[in-house]
């Protein structure tokens, strides 16, 4: 099989999808790499690099695109590259279609077989591909956080640990999955007062138990997410539904009676985000005001730290890359395997059934 990895053209998006000890693995196994000129310079990887592993750099994007068997990015295919797509190709990357019907239709539309990194689930429900992007954005989140309640970008201009004499902000982080956590652990590293929502209590048990008790564990429910965001400085979101639209936690009219200057920061907000006054911004404009609140609502988050995120991401999505390397579309005919639970779409039809139902779509099983 030829696999191609093309540069990434989202803003400031400077991730690749594979590092060359991957490539070399594809090698090893009997594949051809393309690697689009410059796709991994972004993350410290000189083409020289992928050379060496056994890829062939191309030049032209299109090329790479035409010739792949499987086309492995980082992000979703964006407008210049929806008219590559085609019947016979692989396309493995991240999706979050949920949020997205108009490249849903795209998808559709070309008939392409897309898989998606985020609904690939194991047996146990984890979802190992998302897993290391939610640790990154989860701990980005605080730093985000903390800048966002600096006077620069409207907040608050409140330290967020405060000093001696003065109080530190309130944390309250909804959702205490795996990116949920991580921005828990940071917020209290960076010594914040910390409080952290979910449905599940014992998720709220193992936090309150890793953390020391250095930290304010609360159910879920309308009125604890009202009391709890009214106190709060920043505010973090991190619920998720696999592949579906990320809950609406937070209304419009609860954001307007926040306190003034302070921040949200939606880590949920690829998948539609939790706080109804959200909208997606990039890392060149990062926030925006919205009923006086700074919002940071970024939908690579990791893609502000690449070097990191690159190998992070490319260590969990490489086996698979090899079962589709290795077996073609054979290795998504069965939906009860992590990959077949991954096929988004084929021959035109969506096949994750919350995607389908996030965008009122019929779903049919491959």
């Amino acid at each position: 099989m030829r696999v191609g990895i093309p540069r990434e053209i989202k803003n400031k998006e400077s991730r690749v999808a594979l590092v060359p000890a991957g490539a070399a693995a594809f090698v090893q196994h009997g594949h051809t790499v393309l690697v689009e000129k410059g796709a991994g310079l972004g993350s410290g990887v000189e083409d020289d690099a992928y050379r060496a592993a056994g890829a062939e750099i191309v030049s032209d994007p299109e090329s790479l695109w035409a010739t792949s068997d499987m086309v492995m990015k980082v992000k979703e295919p964006l407008r210049e590259e929806l008219g590559w797509l085609r019947e016979d190709l692989i396309l493995y990357t991240y999706l979050h279609l949920a949020s997205a019907p108009e490249l849903t239709e795209a998808l559709l539309q070309s008939k392409v077989c897309a898989v998606g990194y985020e609904t690939i689930q194991s047996d146990d429900g984890s979802l190992p591909l998302l897993i290391p992007m939610s640790e990154v954005a989860g701990r980005l989140s605080v730093q985000k956080g903390a800048y966002c309640l600096e006077a620069g970008p409207g907040g608050q201009g409140m330290l967020l640990s405060g000093v001696s004499g003065v109080r530190p902000a309130n944390v309250v982080i909804l959702g205490a999955g795996i990116a949920g956590c991580n921005a828990c652990q940071g917020a209290v590293g960076m010594g914040a007062h910390v409080s952290i929502l979910d449905i599940n209590p014992a998720r709220l048990r193992y936090i309150h138990d890793i953390m020391g008790g250095h930290v304010t564990t609360v159910m879920v429910n309308s009125a604890n997410i009202t009391e709890e965001v009214l106190q709060a400085e920043l505010v973090i979101t991190a619920a998720l539904r696999a592949g579906a639209r990320a809950p609406v936690l937070i209304d419009r009219d609860l954001v307007k009676r926040m306190r003034p200057g302070a921040a949200i920061v939606d880590i949920a907000i690829d998948q539609g985000g939790c706080c109804e006054t959200s909208r997606p911004t990039s890392h060149e404009e990062p926030t925006f005001m919205e009923e006086g609140v700074v919002h940071y609502c970024v939908t690579n988050m990791p893609g502000a730290v690449p070097k990191t995120a690159t190998w992070a991401l490319t260590n969990v999505t490489l086996q698979h890359g090899l079962e589709l390397a290795d077996h073609g579309q054979d290795a998504l005919s069965n939906p009860t395997t992590p990959l077949g639970r991954g096929l988004n779409t084929w021959r035109g039809k969506v096949t994750h059934e919350a995607v389908a139902n996030a965008l009122g779509l019929p779903h049919e099983a491959r």
